[in-house]
């Protein structure tokens, strides 16, 4: 196993004059050749693996660096699946919506919000309706009273163009 990583150095790569060594088992073994840490790693069958290049001497380690490339990236991944990505759900209702379609548009929006995604809610205006911009913010008081314990507002009801945006977040 004689190859560059993208990270760190190993074996015949490292360039510097003098190394800090240090065992397999964490013990140190003094400074170095870094012929002489090689010739070390190579009888007790481990690489030797330069873990902080930037100390004076560098920081050498004996270790099976397959093995440890394995470990990390098992690490990343469990780490990948732990984090948790927030969406932006949107919905869009109209002025002349009904009362069920109303329910179940809020009912969307809490799920959402329940679930850890932010919502982008809007309400459309076309053509003429546009007259009627208080309806539009009167539904926009209505969901906000419909999410006030599961979510929080994020970005207040805001006209641009032919529609209100709000922003909710979870709480």
């Amino acid at each position: 196993m004689d190859f560059i990583s993208r990270d760190l150095r190993i074996n015949r790569h490292i360039r510097a004059r003098e190394v800090r060594l240090i065992s397999e088992v964490g013990e140190q073994l003094g400074d170095l050749s870094p012929i002489e840490a090689l010739r070390i790693a190579e009888e007790r069958g481990y690489d030797l693996v330069e873990v902080s290049p930037g100390s004076t001497p560098p920081v050498c380690k004996l270790m099976d660096y397959g093995k440890y490339k394995y470990e990390q990236s098992k690490k990343e991944k469990e780490a990948k699946h732990k984090q948790k990505v927030v969406k932006l759900k949107e919905i869009e209702l109209r002025p002349k919506i009904d009362e069920h379609d109303f329910n179940v548009k809020l009912r969307r929006i809490t799920d959402f919000l329940k679930d850890g995604d932010k919502v982008k809610v809007s309400v459309f205006f076309k053509g003429r309706e546009i007259v009627y911009k208080d309806i539009g913010r009167a539904l926009m008081d209505r969901i906000k009273q419909g999410i006030l314990e599961f979510g929080i507002i994020e970005k207040d009801p805001k006209f641009e163009g032919k529609r209100i945006l709000m922003i909710l977040g979870p709480k």
